[in-house]
Formats: structure tokens, C-alpha cells, sequence
């Protein structure tokens, strides 16, 4: 047991520094993989040295929780598909906020000044820490198709947002007024997850890598406010890490699609789906397919080639498959480059976590601002499931729902071929004018299945 109060906050103090050089290596893809083993080791810390507190009891009821906890996270994470990381991010990020207000709700009579700083934390923590619980569990539904990913509303529905927002909030400034009823809390719980799900409902999958950086935001804000009800430090900080990296992250994200968090959460972005797609424009471009073996020729006489990874190649598994493409290509002397867009796949750095488990070089992934001078002088740029990132309507059309998004410029390249399954339009509901230009031509198919017919032709010219 630890009964001296230097030596327990020493090796909180540990756990913090970890937590802060966690992040700084989790800023580069390199020394991202050391960041997590990091972060882990700071955590590990921090659950030892809570366990040694004097005082704590309850061991048996304590070692089913850790078991039950471990098999779950060390299952989840062997055996979760890469396409499905986002979904796993979000549901375990849910969990976190469910934790802050379970402990809310714990901690609700044991305020030892009812109606003060105390209550005011634990108010906050079952508010915050219950929207971020509900809205998760929601874009975890969305991201695994249990329910639509498109945009789910009725009338008046923001309308309806906030008067829950507003019940909650009153049910909140009750409890903070001294009134200890059970009720009190239980209803601020009960209207703040109703409020969780409604917020998300209305959000379109175009938007999950925002909304999954938001509520991972309100997870690490609950986590602070519990921290203060516990009388934490460490959780005070380890909290507002997290809240502070999910914010800045959520501006980031928004500024990649050139637009507000406001717009993001209340715009119903997406909400209109076209049926088909392009094929033929009023000026009289049409869609123009290819064949493996044309694509294969184009390949392995360019110069340069800029290989632009989608949400299509991650939902085909393909990143293997694209690695040996490119490998083979530089083994005839062709400069391959990943261009990876802020906001391509589900959530924040998806294309980079699976490049990186297909063992691409960290040297070759390059972000939008860095790769997108270098397109004019492609000779290819291979588009394998990419769409709206990709769509030179966000330049061209003022009308166009992503206008002003910044996209990566492959249009500029001297040749572009797109795989991809059809003309259907992406996430945002939108047909992609890149497919109609001249330089344009479209490989159908799945996307691994293609990149396997391009690897074998590669082979044979």
C-alpha cells in the first residue's frame, strides 16, 4: 500500500509525462507505433499506483472488472478488421464517457457540499460524459450499418435537440442548486442520452471523421470533470489531453472539408442520394472504361505515378495488394507517392493506418498540402475508391455541396485512372465530375480484384 502522498503523486506525475510524449510521438506516423507503447506504459502506471492507494478495497470485485476489460480490448483489438477501426474507436470511446457519468452517479450523495464545486463536477460529468456515451454508441451503428448512414431526420428536428439540451441543462442548474433528489440526476442522464442520439442521428457518414474527433472530445472533458469529483489530478489532466487533442482535432477535420463544426453537425450533410451516377454530360464527355492491360502499359512506362487511396480500397482490403503494385512499379524505375487526403475513410488518419499495415514507407505517404504542387507533373494518378476528395466540382461549382472543400488536384495529373466498383456517388451524395474528363478513365471492379488483374498485367508488358 501506498500511504505517502509525494510517492502516489510522483508516479502520477510518470503517468502524465507519459501521456504528453505519447502524443508527441502519435504526431508523426514513424514514431506513432512507440507513442502507443508510450501511452500504454503511462496508463499501466497509473492503474498500478491507483490499486496501491491506502483505503482501496473491493479487490475481487476489481479483478473481474480488469479481467472482463482486458479480454475484451485485447480481443477487440486482435480481431477487428481494419475497415472496421473506426467503428471500434468510437464504441470505445463511448464506453469512456459512459464511465464518467456511471461514476457521476455513484458520487451524486457523496458530495460532501451539496450544490458546490463538487456537484457542479459531477453535473458535468453525467452531461457531457452521457451525450458522448449515446452519440458514440449511434455513430458506431452508422459506421457498422446497423442503421443508415445517411443523414436521419424530421421536422423541426434541431428545434426538438434543443429543448432536450435545455432540459438537461435545467435538470443540471436543480442538482447545482442543492436539490439532492435521485431523480434530479437520473433524469439530466436519462434527457442528456436521448439528446446523444439525436445529435448524431442527423449527421451523415461524410462527417464521422469530425464527429468521431468531437465526441472523443466530450469523452476527455468528462474525464477531467470526473477527475475533480474524485479528487484526481491525474485524470484532471489525462482528460483535458484528450479533450484538447480531440478539439484542435475536430477543427482541423472541418477545415479539410472547408467547412464550420456548425454546418458539420447541423447541415444534414449528404442527406440527398443520387441513384446512379455521370455517364454521358451535356456537353457530350461520356465515362470511358478501360481494360487492366491498357492501365498496365499507362503504369509501367510513366515516370511518376501518385496513388490516391480511398475508402473503396479499405472496404476491398487492397492495401496489400497497392503496396505490391507499387513495389513493382519502382522496380522498373517509376517514382511512386501516396497522396493521402485529412478527411478519406472513416475517421481521422484511417488511409494512413492501413498503408502502414501494409508496410508502406512512411517517406512515400505525403498530405494534401505536400502532394498536391506535385500532380502536374504525374504522368498517373491511380484513384482506387476515392470519390469526393477527389471531386473538382468542390473548384467549379458553387452549387455544389462541397464547394470550397480543399481536394486532392488529380484532375492536373497528365493521365487519372479511377477504380472503382461504379458511377455511384460517395458519401455526399454528389456525382464526381472528374469522371467525365477526358484525361479520365475508369477501371471497374472491386478494388482488390483490380489491383491483382493490374499486378499481373504489370508483370506481362
Amino acid at each position: 500500500m501506498i500511504s505517502d502522498p509525494d510517492v502516489f503523486g510522483l508516479l502520477y506525475l510518470v503517468t502524465i509525462v507519459c501521456f504528453v510524449v505519447a502524443l508527441k510521438f502519435l504526431s508523426s506516423p514513424r514514431h506513432a507505433r512507440k507513442g502507443n507503447w508510450v501511452g500504454g506504459a503511462g496508463m499501466l502506471v497509473a492503474i498500478g499506483t491507483t490499486l496501491a492507494l491506502e483505503g482501496i478495497s473491493n479487490w475481487a470485485l476489481m479483478a473481474v472488472g480488469i479481467a472482463i476489460g482486458t479480454v475484451v480490448g485485447v480481443v477487440g483489438a486482435r480481431t477487428v478488421r481494419m475497415t472496421a477501426m473506426p467503428q471500434m474507436v468510437a464504441i470505445f470511446n463511448g464506453v469512456g464517457g459512459g464511465a464518467a457519468a456511471l461514476v457521476a452517479l455513484a458520487e451524486w450523495h457523496n458530495a460532501v457540499d451539496p450544490g458546490g464545486d463538487e456537484t457542479v463536477s459531477i453535473v458535468l460529468s453525467a452531461l457531457i460524459g452521457s451525450i458522448s456515451f449515446a452519440g458514440s454508441a449511434v455513430a458506431f451503428a452508422k459506421l457498422q450499418e446497423l442503421v443508415s448512414g445517411r443523414p436521419i431526420v424530421f421536422p423541426a428536428q434541431n428545434v426538438v435537440d434543443t429543448l432536450v439540451l435545455l432540459g438537461a441543462a435545467a435538470l443540471g442548474v436543480t442538482a447545482i442548486a442543492g436539490v439532492e433528489e435521485q431523480w434530479v440526476l437520473y433524469g439530466l442522464i436519462g434527457l442528456a442520452l436521448l439528446f446523444g442520439v439525436m445529435f448524431v442521428l442527423p449527421i451523415g457518414g461524410a462527417d464521422m471523421p469530425v464527429v468521431i474527433s468531437l465526441l472523443n472530445a466530450f469523452t476527455g472533458l468528462a474525464a477531467s470533470a470526473t477527475g475533480f469529483v474524485l479528487d484526481s489530478t491525474v485524470l484532471i489532466v489525462s482528460g483535458m489531453l484528450v479533450g484538447a487533442a480531440g478539439t484542435l482535432l475536430t477543427l482541423l477535420m472541418a477545415k479539410a472539408m472547408n467547412r464550420s463544426v456548425a454546418n458539420v453537425l447541423f447541415g444534414a450533410f449528404g442527406q440527398l442520394q443520387v441513384a446512379g451516377g455521370p455517364e454521358r454530360a451535356d456537353d457530350g464527355r461520356t465515362v470511358r472504361a478501360t481494360t487492366p492491360e491498357d492501365v498496365a502499359v499507362q503504369l509501367a512506362y510513366a515516370r511518376k505515378v501518385i496513388i490516391v487511396p480511398g475508402y473503396g480500397m479499405a472496404v476491398a482490403q487492397a492495401q496489400h495488394d497497392v503496396r505490391q503494385l507499387a513495389d513493382l512499379l519502382e522496380q522498373r524505375g517509376v517514382e511512386v507517392k501516396y497522396a493521402i487526403h485529412p478527411v478519406a475513410g472513416r475517421m481521422p488518419g484511417h488511409m494512413n493506418v492501413l498503408l502502414a499495415e501494409a508496410n508502406v514507407p512512411y517517406t512515400q505517404l505525403f498530405e494534401m498540402d505536400e502532394i498536391n504542387p506535385e500532380f502536374p507533373q504525374a504522368d498517373v494518378a491511380l484513384v482506387i475508391g476515392a470519390n469526393d476528395v477527389t471531386n473538382p466540382a468542390a473548384r467549379s461549382d458553387p452549387s455544389s455541396p462541397i464547394y470550397g472543400m480543399p481536394i486532392l488536384d488529380v484532375d492536373k495529373a497528365a493521365s487519372v485512372v479511377v477504380l472503382k466498383r461504379s458511377l455511384r456517388p460517395g458519401f455526399a451524395g454528389i456525382d464526381n465530375e472528374l469522371y467525365l474528363d477526358p484525361k479520365t478513365t475508369m477501371l471497374f471492379g472491386d478494388a482488390k480484384e483490380s489491383v491483382l488483374k493490374l499486378i499481373a498485367a504489370v508483370k506481362a508488358v
